[in-house]
């Protein structure tokens, strides 16, 4: 059985007594090409089914209008909706979009930029993996084409950065559970070396200190993996305590439903006993009960503006220098697990 193979433009321009040239320009409507000649090209292309390269195409103009992504998870639900306002707002400006993660892996990360460059992608969208050290190669990256880092960002790399205001959107949530009279927040994190972990961690320090409430070492509890299973996890250690938190601020929803399941399973009553609050208002914090006060990321708000200024710095004048922080707004969505009755 021979192998399948895409239809080529020296074929079509074999079959038509025609030059690659004028078969090309045929394909996209250049206006030096008679209308007859075009539809003559074009009805053959179809009958041999032709698919243009647009890697091919790309290397000749130098022009691919395709866009890289590179996530550390593309199964996680914040990370979906970014995606998601990429592809829409890529598609509307006439970009396709080429998707690839990195699984959290610092090498992997390295590997994915430089195939998508091979690739001849125009310009990359990434959110770093959480244990990005060495920027090196990301740098000689950024030399050649234009990349733009949104949510997971690093302040060493001098490109466009897309993200919430991650300390002020954390010190609103702390804040919220201070107004309502508690005193003991415990916070699930991110061990170190995780930008927005860090960022709200800082933001939970802060809220603390303004309202001179002390911070307690034991009420600081981190997971190298903030999931569900290690937010429940963390959780039971604070419920085991002798004099327990009255409140629990996880750096994500999933961690903070984890902490809810844990809750209910010593009945343990919310938000009176122990308010909880999350972060990231995924689809789930609506569906646990009680439903999950949270900050709201526009993800899809996000993946969209991060779209926008990356094809601004494709159109723009090489070797122009773009090195500016684009902040989105969040809003903290109150809901039962700390609303009082």
């Amino acid at each position: 059985m021979s192998k399948k193979r895409n239809t080529t433009l020296k074929e079509l321009s074999k079959e038509l007594s025609l030059s690659i040239s004028t078969v090309s320009r045929a394909l996209n409507d250049h206006p030096d090409i008679s209308l007859a000649t075009k539809e003559r090209v074009k009805k053959l292309a179809k009958q041999m089914n032709y698919v243009p390269n647009l890697f091919a195409r790309g290397f000749r103009s130098r022009e691919t209008h395709i866009l890289g992504v590179i996530v550390p998870n593309i199964s996680h639900l914040f990370t979906s909706t970014i995606i998601k306002g990429i592809i829409e707002e890529a598609e509307l400006r006439g970009y396709r979009v080429i998707i690839s993660e990195s699984n959290n892996d610092d090498a992997k990360q390295v590997e994915m930029l430089n195939t998508m460059t091979q690739f001849g992608v125009d310009g990359v969208l990434m959110s770093l993996a959480r244990k990005t050290k060495d920027v090196e190669e990301l740098l000689k990256v950024l030399n050649r084409i234009p990349i733009v880092l949104f949510d997971k960002v690093s302040s060493k790399i001098p490109c466009t950065q897309v993200v919430i205001n991650e300390e002020e959107a954390a010190f609103n949530a702390v804040e919220h559970l201070i107004e309502l009279g508690k005193k003991r927040i415990a916070i699930i994190k991110e061990t170190e070396n995780s930008y927005n972990s860090e960022k709200r961690f800082a933001g939970y320090l802060r809220a603390l200190n303004q309202y001179k409430i002390p911070v307690r070492d034991k009420l600081i509890l981190s997971t190298e993996d903030i999931s569900l299973g290690n937010g429940r996890r963390l959780a039971n250690i604070l419920i085991s305590m002798k004099k327990r938190p009255d409140a629990i601020f996880a750096i994500t929803d999933n961690a903070a439903i984890g902490a809810i399941k844990a809750l209910h399973k010593f009945k343990i009553k919310i938000p009176d006993e122990i308010a909880v609050v999350g972060f990231s208002n995924s689809i789930n914090s609506t569906i646990i009960s009680p439903a999950l006060t949270t900050v709201d990321q526009p993800g899809d708000k996000i993946g969209r503006t991060a779209v926008r200024f990356l094809i601004q710095e494709i159109e723009s004048q090489p070797n122009e220098v773009h090195t500016k922080t684009v902040e989105i707004k969040t809003s903290l969505i109150v809901r039962d697990s700390s609303l009082k009755a």
